[in-house]
């Protein structure tokens, strides 16, 4: 019994001593909040702090803390390049991206649906990156592999492909690839519904092949779209190509052959001999809207390169 007691005065003891200790404290809140004082001072020191301009961090392409380790590069950054269709018309290696960041500053890029998440009987949503694994007596080793195209939507067009065990190294090897893999194509009004002679469509029917993936791009008129399947859309609005026609051929599942199949499509473009008449005939462009390709204006592309080189 006396235990019982002894340990319910101490019970009323501590539980007075918290009651004084919370009304303490209710009483200081009180008064920190009755202070106008304080609450102004610590409200102008939050302005003044939102006020501080941070600086933006320096870009990898800034000209400063580029160190161009190739030749090409090194007359890019001195000013005696200026325009990437020298580079390309002369067939020169891009060896870095800087270069591409320089000369072409609003480059766009676009990441490819080339791989599928798990989902039951294959009804998983298409995504950026296609995984892989391997069995090893560790466990299974995953690797991921993206698909990157970039263009300029005025002519310049390149893809990429980055392979790594992570995403984003991954990510970022298929832009870089994609930088160095620039190509211009040619444009222009090939459709016979048409006859513009402005360039939103192809000069001409081309067909591209990887694989066992074929495919036809046609020339459509004005208002017709890309007729063609969404990722290989994507590498054409980037080229600048607004209208055109597709048919194709053989295993079009493979995502990747496909696009590689659009892409090698639109390299013949370029690659295929024209008669001097049909530039005006047909309205082609290669490269920028400004520049068309014609005899004179290539004579002057090779005289530039040669004054670069001297």
């Amino acid at each position: 019994m006396m235990r019982d007691k002894m340990a319910k005065k101490a019970k009323e003891k501590t539980a007075k001593v918290k009651k004084e200790e919370v009304v303490e404290i209710k009483e200081e809140i009180a008064e920190e909040i009755l202070q106008p004082e304080k609450i102004e001072a610590e409200v102008e020191v939050i302005a003044a702090a939102d006020e501080v301009e941070v600086p933006a961090p320096l870009e990898s392409t800034d000209k400063s803390r580029w160190t161009p380790k190739t030749s090409l590069g090194k007359r890019v950054k001195n000013g005696l390049v200026a325009d990437v269709s020298i580079i390309l018309d002369n067939g020169e290696p891009i060896l870095e991206t800087e270069i591409v960041d320089t000369l072409i500053p609003d480059l766009k890029t676009d990441l490819l649906l080339i791989g599928q998440s798990k989902g039951k009987f294959g009804g998983g949503q298409r995504r950026v990156f296609k995984q892989t694994q391997k069995k090893t007596q560790e466990g299974n080793k995953p690797n991921f592999s993206t698909m990157a195209v970039v263009g300029n939507e005025d002519g310049i067009v390149g893809i990429g492909m980055g392979k790594a065990k992570e995403t984003v190294p991954a990510r970022e090897k298929s832009l870089k690839t994609a930088k160095k893999n620039l190509i211009k194509i040619r444009r222009g009004c090939g459709s016979w519904q048409c006859n513009c002679k402005a360039p939103h469509s192809i000069p001409f029917k081309i067909q591209g092949k990887v694989g066992s993936t074929e495919i036809t791009l046609i020339p459509a008129p004005k208002g017709t779209g890309l007729v063609i399947q969404s990722e290989c859309a994507k590498v054409l609005t980037l080229a600048g190509v607004k209208d055109i026609w597709s048919m194709t051929r053989g295993v079009t599942r493979s995502r990747h052959n496909l696009i590689q199949a659009c892409f090698e499509a639109l390299r013949k473009l370029s690659q295929t001999k024209i008669k001097h008449g049909h530039v005006e005939m047909l309205g082609i462009r290669e490269g920028s809207n400004k520049k068309s390709v014609d005899e004179k204006f290539n004579k002057e592309f090779i005289e530039a390169i040669k004054s670069v080189e001297e």
